[in-house]
């Protein structure tokens, strides 16, 4: 009986970890639509018009370590509570900045939210690869979190773009204003749903652990140097550093290169919206054929063989003829289809990753989980591309992306063999 019990709130908590999955890409990519309003109302470049992606990942090398320690001596759900209730308040400010017209307000709150996300993220990933038993199984339950997550992913540039419409010179951060209303509201659900939730916390400091804390025995600079002893953590962390910038990265890119006021290739807001939605329904769906086959396929083979898949998929969208294709009715630049084939092959980066570098972390899983979530900060990364963009062209600026995918591939065939440095 008690198997029962113990067997279906792990099952309620694994349907709350995938809700608040899908809640991190819903309001984590509104960055990308809401960078090219503000490149065209405050006359930004590229650069500058990815400064509210930078904000929110910027977030994740303060929060990072401090989250993982909240993690640690106060659990799960209260993490996720707090993260729920900061990313309520950061897509507030973010309303705010459209009534008041203030690109500066927008990328604070972008910073904001992306406080929430990062405790989000460090709620959901440890905990279900927890739930699965780590190893192939844990793999498979992030990569099931991980496709919700890109349902979220796939409904905010839509949903954007569509509340939007055509952008121009005239169009204003007011216009986001329902959109960020909706995701307000899921906040707000999110936070009834988890505050009712039983969450288990196989993670939280244990009395013992706590007392030598209190008496010096151990600290965080202690716990950070032990976990960056394990070679194969350390150099993963360096993967996501990386992979965020690729993830991101080529739809930002994308969504630029199509609403381009002027150029040939020009489609407009929604359309650019929806193709680039694409590319994160492409991750969907193959983080549900990552999680379909992740018991039988090990995280190091999916990830190898679709970084390199991404390389070539780049190298295609920046040497076709630049024409222009019809799908669905909608008419696209011919090199954007490569860009969202591309969504396919950073689809299982994500948990691939993280599975393979917390493999046998043991008792430091929280403190490795909250360096991991630093070193998304490498959304950082992204108005580097976008200066690239600006001195070589957008397209051009896609070898970037293409480098950091051989880091990838790199990390996955040779770096993430378990080895802990002596």
């Amino acid at each position: 009986m008690e198997k029962n019990e113990a067997s279906a709130g792990n099952i309620f908590a694994i349907a709350t970890m995938f809700a608040l999955f899908f809640m991190i890409a819903f309001v984590t990519n509104f960055a990308t639509p809401m960078g090219v309003i503000a490149k065209n109302q405050f006359n930004a470049s590229n650069a500058l018009s990815q400064l509210g992606n930078a904000a929110n990942f910027i977030a994740y090398l303060f929060m990072g370590i401090p989250g993982g320690l909240i993690l640690k001596r106060k659990g799960y759900k209260f993490t996720a509570l707090t993260a729920v209730a900061v990313g309520f308040t950061g897509v507030g400010v973010q309303l705010l900045s459209g009534y008041i017209g203030s690109f500066p307000v927008y990328v604070a709150g972008a910073f904001i939210a992306g406080f929430s996300m990062c405790m989000l993220n460090l709620v959901t990933n440890p905990l279900l690869n927890t739930l699965g038993g780590g190893g192939k199984k844990g793999n498979q339950l992030v990569q099931f979190g991980c496709s919700l997550n890109s349902v979220g992913a796939t409904l905010s540039p839509i949903v954007l773009g569509w509340l939007i419409g055509e952008i121009t010179k005239d169009t204003a951060f007011i216009k986001a204003a329902p959109a960020l209303m909706i995701a307000m509201g899921i906040f707000a659900v999110a936070f009834v749903i988890v505050a009712f939730s039983r969450i288990p916390e196989p993670h939280m400091e244990t009395a013992e652990e706590k007392a030598a804390r209190l008496s010096g025995q151990t600290s965080v600079v202690k716990d950070i140097v032990e976990t960056l002893k394990f070679r194969h953590f350390t150099f993963g962390a360096l993967a996501i550093f990386f992979y965020i910038v690729i993830e991101v990265g080529v739809p930002a890119m994308g969504f630029n290169y199509m609403t381009e006021v002027g150029k040939p290739w020009y489609v407009g807001g929604a359309v650019a919206g929806a193709v680039c939605g694409a590319y994160w329904f492409l991750m969907m769906c193959g983080r549900i054929l990552g999680g379909v086959v992740g018991g039988k396929v090990s995280s190091r083979v999916q990830v190898s063989f679709l970084a390199t898949l991404g390389i070539c998929l780049l190298l295609a969208a920046m040497f076709v003829p630049v024409k222009m294709i019809t799908l669905f009715g909608r008419e696209f630049p011919l090199s954007m289809a490569f860009m969202v084939a591309v969504g396919l092959c950073t689809s299982v980066m994500w948990g691939g990753i993280f599975n393979m570098a917390a493999e046998g972390l043991g008792k430091y899983v929280p403190m490795g989980s909250g360096i991991f979530m630093a070193m998304v900060f490498g959304g950082i990364l992204i108005p580097v591309q976008g200066f690239l963009a600006d001195k070589v062209g957008i397209l051009s600026s896609y070898w970037l992306s293409i480098a950091l995918l051989a880091y990838v591939l790199f990390y996955s065939l040779v770096l993430s063999i378990p080895a802990k440095r002596a």
